[in-house]
């Protein structure tokens, strides 16, 4: 149960190592003093300490990335929300200053940002926030600030839409495969569910759920797909409500989950394809039905 418990543990983050490599600091200079000995005095942000401050407490501890992780966790927070917006320069001594963390981290967080398309830094123009059309939508961690901002109810739609595009196909892939390890490891994941469901313990079950899908397109055998992992792990952790049958422990849930594995061991693609479909079906307490076209 360790090994399995470990394995639980792990979901598809972003690889990003937070380092930044050489010459990639002094793409965001600081202000230097003025000949007269003052400082530079940056603009201020105009209506953001109250934001700043509920940032702020609502990423602290969430993350135990240390002071680099929590600054890109509040500004990548601030710019998905809005509270920073596209075009809006991005003074690197001033953000040192409130957040009072030093140069390093400062650039090392910039470079971060840039690299998730939510700012870009030009010699002469400096660092300032990218449109929405430049992010990277895929990227787990913007996933999760969209979650929780303005933007979660568009968020969550495309969140189930996109699932419900992968994961039925990735079921069927599967099935078949003769990957006997990993359908075992799937195995596993509906076993841990189910004692978890015994004992009330929704984390544990959330955890195992998010591995359980996570693994199934890896056994898709596509490595396209396999790079969604990530994807699918983040819509699990902030669906934020019963949008399908995997979002809270439920016997409903894990007898789809089970007849997920079971299709895939008697090689039915087509059966593994359906179970995935009705797993990720709508409560019906909800009214909107999961996929719904939308009119453009």
């Amino acid at each position: 149960m360790s090994t399995l418990a470990h394995t639980m543990m792990t979901t598809a983050r972003s690889a990003d190592s937070g380092l930044a490599g050489p010459g990639d600091l002094d793409r965001y200079p600081f202000a230097e003093p003025s000949g007269g000995g003052d400082r530079v005095v940056a603009p201020a942000w105009d209506g953001a300490d109250h934001d700043l401050g509920r940032v702020s407490r609502r990423a602290s501890g969430s993350r135990g990335r240390g002071l680099h992780g929590q600054l890109v966790q509040q500004l990548g927070q601030m710019i998905v929300s809005g509270d920073l917006g596209a075009d809006r320069p991005l003074v690197p001594e001033e953000i040192g200053q409130r957040f009072e963390v030093s140069r390093t981290v400062v650039r090392e967080s910039l470079r971060v940002l840039e690299a998730k398309g939510l700012v870009s830094a030009r010699p002469n123009v400096g660092t300032r926030v990218r449109p929405v059309s430049d992010w990277n939508l895929l990227d787990p961690d913007i996933i999760e600030w969209r979650a929780f901002g303005p933007q979660r109810d568009d968020q969550r739609r495309e969140l189930g839409e996109l699932r419900w595009m992968i994961e039925p196909l990735a079921a069927r892939l599967a099935a078949g495969h003769g990957r006997e390890e990993m359908q075992q490891r799937l195995a596993d994941m509906v076993e841990i569910m189910g004692h978890a469901l015994t004992q009330g313990d929704s984390l544990t079950f959330s955890r195992a759920d998010a591995e359980f899908h996570s693994l199934l397109i890896q056994v898709a055998g596509n490595r396209m797909l396999e790079h969604l992992s990530g994807i699918v792990s983040a819509a699990l952790q902030v669906s934020g409500g019963p949008v399908t049958g995997c979002d809270r422990p439920t016997e409903s849930s894990l007898v789809h989950h089970s007849r997920v594995v079971d299709a895939l061991a008697a090689g039915d693609g087509a059966g593994a394809e359906a179970a995935m479909r009705q797993l990720l079906t709508v409560h019906p307490e909800v009214e909107r039905v999961v996929p719904a076209p939308r009119e453009h």
